[in-house]
């Protein structure tokens, strides 16, 4: 396990996780939350990251970060093709 900064609260911790274990909850929750934007919201096409931000209660900075995942991947793709 490597020393590592959590992304969301600055916090130092050593895991194998991408946040410290007090923000992991938060984390899971907007994770969720954007699943549901995008399931919701058939296309995206030509949203901004600072209006899907405002649209789900997501800071734009851990946006972001979900959005760089591949696990949205193939929302970003979805949104972009139609």
């Amino acid at each position: 396990m490597e020393f590592k900064k959590c992304p969301r609260c600055g916090n130092f911790f050593t895991s194998d996780i991408d946040v410290c274990q007090s923000c992991k909850t938060n984390e899971n929750l907007d994770i969720q939350k954007l699943k549901n934007y995008f399931e919701e919201n058939e296309s995206t096409e030509g949203y901004t990251v600072q209006e899907i931000s405002v649209q789900t209660g997501i800071n734009s900075r851990n946006l972001n970060r979900f959005l760089l995942n591949d696990e949205f991947s193939d929302y970003m793709k979805q949104g972009s093709s139609k």
